[in-house]
This record gives structure tokens, sequence and C-alpha cells, in this order.
């Protein structure tokens, strides 16, 4: 492939990334829309004031926040063309990704087992929905490093794999802003007495 169709085979790459991101953009914003209008829809339910845990919600937080800053400094290696400090940051990523997967598991399950699920009213189906989302978008960001990683590991930082990096770590980013939102309007707001 000559470097003329190389780089406009890049550009036309990112630009449909970016498309991909508002089109997310888009979705999260209509399921935030939705959960406003649904926060106090709890028909004879719990409110958000009744079963969140700021704690534990602040410790999700660091969590997320901590591999975003590991996501990064993964980018700062491959500039350096530190393959093996790129692939253990990304692996850091990937295993703080997990752990905040798992405590959003946990504190589902919690919700569910206490009879708190989403059809108990239309706050928690909303709650569920977005948080849910969030946390398959999450699912999918480690199933893309479990197949970035081995391409960086077989083949190093070539060209296309940096731009994979690059891409991953916009998506992996834009869900940490995602989460702050949540973390915002959801969690805080849900335990304030408005």
């Amino acid at each position: 492939m000559s470097v003329i169709r190389q780089s406009e085979h890049t550009e036309k790459a990112t630009f449909g990334f970016w498309l991909y991101l508002m089109t997310d953009c888009v979705l999260f914003a209509s399921l935030f829309a939705v959960f406003a209008v649904m926060r106090n829809s709890v028909w004879d339910g719990p409110a958000g004031v009744d079963i969140f845990s700021l704690p534990y919600v602040w410790l999700l937080t660091m969590v997320l926040l901590l591999s975003s800053f590991t996501c990064g400094l993964a980018l700062i290696a491959a500039r350096s063309n530190n393959v093996r400090k790129t692939l253990w940051l990304l692996g850091l990523t990937g295993a703080l990704g997990l752990v905040f997967l798992g405590l959003e598991a946990y504190e589902f399950a919690k919700l569910i087992h206490e009879g708190y699920g989403w059809q108990r009213s239309g706050f928690l189906s909303a709650f569920f929905t977005l948080v849910g989302m969030h946390g398959l978008h999450i699912s999918a960001g480690l199933i893309w490093l479990t197949y970035l990683m081995p391409k960086i590991r077989r083949k190093g930082l070539i060209s296309i794999n940096r731009k994979r990096l690059l891409m991953f770590s916009m998506f992996w980013h834009f869900l940490d802003v995602i989460w702050i939102f949540i973390f915002t309007i959801v969690y805080l707001m849900g335990v304030s007495p408005l």
C-alpha cells in the first residue's frame, strides 16, 4: 500500500472512530435523559439515598480513574517505543478494568438480593440500564485490550498498533468521562436531599 493510500486509510479510520464516539455520546445522553426523568419514579420503592453507598462508589471511581491513568502512561511508553512497559501498563489497565467490573457486578447483585432489582421501579430500571450500559462498554474495552496486547507483543509498536492503541485510549478515557457524569448525576445527586 502506498504511503498516500495508507495515510488516507488512517484518516478515514480515525474519522470513523470519532463518529462512533459521537454516536456513543448520543446513546449515553439519551440514557441520562431517561434517568433524569425517572429519578423520582420510585413507586413505593427505595430512592438513591436509601440504597447508594458513597464510599463504595468512590472506590469504584478511584479504580476507574487509576485505570485511565495507567492507560495514559501506556501511551507515553509507546511513544518512547518501550514495548515491554507499554504491555505491562496495558495489562494493569485491564486488571483495574476487571476490578471495576467486579465491584459493579457486586453492587448490582447486592441490590437485586435486597429486592431492589430493575423491575421494582422506573428509577431502578433507569439506574440499571445506564450503569449497566457503561459496564458493557467497559467489557467491550477489555475485549479490545485482549485483542490489542497480543498484536503489540507479536509485531511491536508498528504504525497500525500505535493507531489501535491511540483509539483504545480515546475509548477508555471516554468511558471515564461518562463515569464521572454517572458518579455526579446518579450517585451524588441520588443521595442529595433535593
